[in-house]
């Protein structure tokens, strides 16, 4: 069932449906006479598979912040438990095994992202670790109590099951199994939290469901299932994903400058999108600034970037971000808030490139160079030998067409 309905009650389900946050839902009028009613308590999972979450991530974190402002409270789930399993959604082969220690770690890291991102002075989060339920978990007591009520037929109608098995593609029974772990936590938060609502990306659809129909056998309250679109650029690229990877959400791992950037640079047809699911502005002012095109919307993107960047690093690490952009792009000058790269030897613009980040590798270097798309101080360069001293004290831009540039200091 879709959620498009104009009698919604629960003020959190309207403003969800209206920034464009649902996909699907299980029972979307029982849900909204719910949440209408009384403040519940959500389950939303993360697998600790990585040691900090990226971009794609804020979507998640977005609903979150918005249950939180509608009155409700989010049950973080970190999968200390599930991630020894590995989910197979979405993936074309079996996920790495990861270590214990690992998991721990990335568990702590992402306990801190949480912490920094999620409100905790009116509905604070409810943060839980799955393995303290799931690895006390005796085999042959889990198989009969809990194994018993799963079909394997329709296991494999799933369709991260059917994909991997269409495709001939190898899957485990340890990954075949997740379904199970994730119903039974589903279980687990309805009887000792009180959870109703399970929320996941689409492709959890089917996990999410097993887990009503498990809960059912078990005879709690009714559970709901709500699941987020899979959101893609315009380009068609996976949220979150730059040339360079994942864009981290650690101040460690990215640049206030290099973070505004990327919602800065956002294609003009997701600008409204973006300013719907990853700021806060009310709509009414997200469709005044979007009602221009072309270049006019270029403010709108600014907003974008200066909201999106002040949920990580703050509203001042933000306004230096887009004052250190606006001296750059707009006044040519350079700014001290820039992405910056100590050079310590002479050496050639294909290499620079390189060892900055900027280009892959040298061919690729080479080939932007031929094309004309590195400059230094605003000049194109064309000598792809082009000898950058190191003895020079006056620093340089190196831009990487018009959207990435780096300081370089010559000290």
């Amino acid at each position: 069932m879709t959620a498009k309905t104009p009698t919604l009650q629960s003020s959190f389900l309207r403003e969800a449906t209206e920034r464009g946050f649902i996909h699907q839902c299980t029972d979307l009028q029982a849900l909204d006479t719910l949440m209408a009613s009384q403040s519940i308590r959500t389950y939303i999972g993360f697998d600790a598979t990585a040691p900090q979450l990226h971009a794609g991530h804020l979507l998640t974190i977005m609903l979150m912040r918005l249950l939180q402002k509608h009155g409700h409270t989010p049950i973080v789930v970190l999968g200390g438990g599930t991630t020894l399993v590995g989910d197979p959604s979405g993936k074309d082969q079996t996920r790495p095994i990861q270590d214990k220690d690992a998991i721990h770690n990335n568990i702590s890291n992402l306990t801190r992202t949480f912490d920094h991102f999620l409100k905790h002075d009116t509905t604070p989060p409810l943060v839980v670790n799955n393995a303290d339920w799931l690895t006390p978990l005796n085999l042959i007591t889990f198989l009969r109590d809990v194994g018993k009520h799963f079909s394997v037929n329709r296991m494999l109608s799933a369709e991260a099951i059917k994909t991997r098995l269409h495709r001939e593609q190898n899957l485990s029974f340890l990954e075949f199994t997740y379904m199970l772990l994730q119903a039974y936590d589903f279980l687990v938060l309805a009887q000792e939290h009180d959870c109703r609502l399970q929320v996941g990306g689409s492709d959890q659809w089917g996990n999410i469901v097993a887990g009503i129909d498990l809960a059912r056998k078990y005879q709690t309250p009714a559970l709901f299932g709500l699941t987020l679109p899979l959101l893609t650029t315009a380009q068609g690229k996976k949220m979150g994903k730059t040339e360079k990877g994942a864009l981290w959400l650690d101040k460690k791992q990215i640049s206030a400058w290099e973070y505004w950037q990327f919602w800065r640079n956002c294609d003009d047809k997701d600008v409204a999108s973006f300013l719907h699911l990853f700021t806060e502005l009310d709509t009414r002012s997200i469709t005044q600034l979007t009602a221009t095109q072309g270049h006019q919307l270029n403010e709108a993107k600014k907003v974008l970037a200066d909201h999106a960047t002040a949920l990580l690093y703050g509203t001042k690490e933000a306004q230096q971000a887009r004052d250190a952009a606006e001296q750059t792009f707009e006044a040519g000058k350079t700014s001290a808030n820039m992405p910056q790269y100590a050079l310590r030897q002479d050496t050639t613009i294909v290499q620079l490139l390189v060892d900055t980040g900027l280009c892959s590798s040298r061919s690729n270097a080479k080939r932007l160079i031929q094309q004309g798309g590195i400059k230094i101080n605003q000049q194109t360069i064309t000598d792809e030998n082009h000898l950058i001293p190191h003895g020079d004290k006056q620093p340089l831009t190196v831009s990487k067409g018009k959207k990435q540039h780096i300081l370089i200091q010559r000290d």
